[in-house]
């Protein structure tokens, strides 16, 4: 019960220093600026964190684009590749999470495709659940065993709208 009440206490110190830290680096508008459009016979892929908590944990996500590492996703930042146009795969590890984000899309010819990356429901899941020891990290990861995304983030698909009116407020990420 100690332990537990230990947990929630510094879980909630933690919210209370939340604050959104100012990204530096290029805005969308001035990065397409700088880079113009796709090349012929390839699609440009887009992927953004919304803004929102930019505290002690947001140390920037990994991920990769077509086994490529692209890092240094945070919160209030986006990262961007251009690709041949075909079939393409993200793919999301963390350590000490036991599952993979796997999700493949096709990008055309010319076309800009925006995912927004957020914490998958399985890992909100164990993360709700951490302070129950280690039987209640057991049961969760059974109990979400059957998630569709096994894995630490989940990639969504942007429409194009959407996506231009969020990103306006990002920042290019920083490389790690």
């Amino acid at each position: 019960m100690l332990l537990r009440g230990l947990v929630l206490l510094v879980a909630a110190a933690l919210l209370c220093g939340c604050e959104t830290t100012a990204r530096s680096g290029l805005d969308y508008a001035d990065t397409l600026r700088k880079i113009g459009p796709p090349k012929a016979g390839q699609a440009r892929i887009v992927v953004l964190r919304e803004k929102g908590y930019g505290g002690l944990a947001d140390a920037g996500w990994g991920f990769k684009l077509d086994g490529t590492p692209l890092s240094g996703l945070k919160t209030g930042t986006y990262v961007y590749a251009d690709r041949p146009a075909g079939l393409h795969w993200f793919v999301a590890e963390e350590a000490g999470f036991p599952g993979v984000t796997h999700v493949e899309f096709t990008a055309r010819s010319g076309e800009t495709l925006f995912f927004v990356a957020r914490v998958s429901e399985r890992k909100n899941a164990v993360i709700a659940n951490a302070s129950t020891g280690l039987l209640g990290y057991g049961l969760t990861l059974a109990m979400t065993s059957g998630y569709k995304n096994q894995g630490p983030v989940d990639f969504l698909a942007l429409d194009e709208a959407a996506a231009r009116t969020t990103i306006a407020e990002l920042k290019l990420a920083q490389a790690e």
